[in-house]
Parts: C-alpha cells; sequence; structure tokens
C-alpha cells in the first residue's frame, strides 16, 4: 500500500486586504447574485471571470423545475467567455452567494461540475485561473482550479 498526501494552500484575506483589481471582480460578482433566477434554492450565486486581456464575463445561477437543467453561475460566465472570446484565456474567478438573509459570511466553493468545466481551461490554456471565494467574514483566495480538484479527470486518461 502506498499513501500520498494532498496539500492545498488557502489564502484568507479580510476584504480591506484585497487589491483594488481584486475588490472589483468580487463587486462584480456579488451585483450578478441580483440577476440570478433561484426560485427554488432561494440562494443566489454570482460570478465574474477576468480574461487574460483585461474583458470580464459575468454570470448567475439559472435554476429550473427540472433541476439537471439549471446552470451554475461559475459555467454561465466561463461557457459565456469560451463563446465570446475562445482565444482567451481566464485568469481569475470571482465567486459571492446571498441567501435569504443577505451575502453569506463564509466562502462558497464551487460544485464538482464547475471544478471540472474551470479545469478544463486550466488545461486549455496552460495556466492557472485563481478563484476568489467571498464572504462577509472574509475572503479565500485558491491558486488555482486545480488545487480546488486536486485528483482530476484531465482527459489523458482518453487517449
Amino acid at each position: 500500500m502506498k499513501e500520498f498526501h494532498i496539500d492545498v494552500t488557502v489564502h484568507f484575506f479580510a476584504f480591506n486586504e484585497l487589491s483594488e483589481a481584486d475588490v472589483r471582480l468580487i463587486e462584480q460578482a456579488k451585483a450578478m447574485t441580483y440577476t440570478s433566477y433561484s426560485p427554488y434554492s432561494h440562494f443566489s450565486v454570482g460570478a465574474a471571470l477576468l480574461l487574460s486581456d483585461g474583458q470580464v464575463f459575468k454570470g448567475s445561477n439559472q435554476e429550473n423545475a427540472v433541476f439537471p437543467v439549471g446552470l451554475c453561475a461559475e459555467r454561465v460566465a466561463f461557457f459565456a467567455a469560451s463563446a465570446n472570446a475562445p482565444d482567451v484565456a481566464p485568469v481569475a474567478l470571482a465567486i459571492a452567494a446571498r441567501n435569504a438573509d443577505g451575502f453569506v459570511s463564509q466562502p462558497v466553493t464551487p460544485c464538482g461540475s464547475c471544478r471540472q468545466a474551470l479545469l478544463e481551461a486550466e488545461m486549455r490554456f496552460g495556466q492557472s485561473v485563481r478563484v476568489l471565494l467571498y464572504g462577509t467574514e472574509g475572503v479565500y483566495i485558491v491558486p488555482s482550479m486545480r488545487a480546488l480538484l486536486p485528483l482530476t479527470f484531465d482527459g489523458s486518461e482518453l487517449l
């Protein structure tokens, strides 16, 4: 039997410790929570994806009575970027969420499907996508999608 350890470094920042660029990206993600269509969960998620050329593509979660038909905010933003700027690498993704009481206190992380979709972008462009996870008590910053999905299915198994 072998054993190995997976270490992931996550930085925790107070909102006022962030760079101006990170604050702008998070504010865009927060604004997108207000465009969420979430009549079933009442959990509104917004995402803002910064591309290497400075463009920002935004998304919000879109629910449906047939749950698998809906889409998460992260994939809405990522797919919009892929459709409109297919040759431009994503460099950072900010995510914010609100419930009935307002913005969540602890940062929420992307679901597995969103992690897999954004991992594909990291592999396609050969560079990491920084992930900024907003909560009113602070912001987690993760260096890459691969850090959020360390044991990955990356397509190499298909060859």
